[in-house]
């Protein structure tokens, strides 16, 4: 399908049609298929127009600064993310008994420090008990 902007030369206006083909148009202009919408004339002529192309390199220069921006982001919560696993223990879904555990467990206190999973309510509760907790966001490996 292709769709052309038209011009009646008897009223001077314009309108669009679409047309199965650029020979499907010539053809029916030959036999005077073609009228105008407003005056039904059949001087009906394709008026200059430009296609609307495409280009994926023009598409990747017209970037939005906000991707950009979370592109920065999602490569420092990485890094983050690359330092926890290197430095604390992962612990799960038991990340709130864990956490008390170390919290009221003396012996425990110098162990390595833990990371999980744990509800907001669960956060909550641990932090009201002054076990000091926080909560980054976490990138999972296959997101882009």
């Amino acid at each position: 399908m292709i769709k052309y902007k038209l011009t009646c030369k008897s009223c001077n206006q314009n309108f669009d049609s679409w047309f199965a083909s650029s020979k499907e148009f010539d053809k029916l202009k030959s036999i005077k298929l073609i009228n105008c919408s407003f005056c039904s004339s059949s001087q009906v002529v394709k008026s200059p127009m430009s296609p609307m192309i495409l280009n994926s390199s023009i598409e990747e220069t017209k970037t939005d600064p906000n991707q950009e921006k979370l592109k920065k982001f999602k490569k420092r919560i990485k890094k983050y993310q690359d330092f926890i696993k290197c430095n604390f223990e992962y612990v799960g879904e038991n990340f709130a008994y864990e956490a008390r555990s170390i919290h009221y467990n003396s012996k425990k206190k110098n162990a390595k420090g833990i990371y999980g999973n744990a509800s907001h309510d669960e956060v909550k509760s641990l932090n009201e008990e002054g076990i000091e907790t926080q909560t980054i966001p976490w990138i999972k490996e296959k997101e882009n």
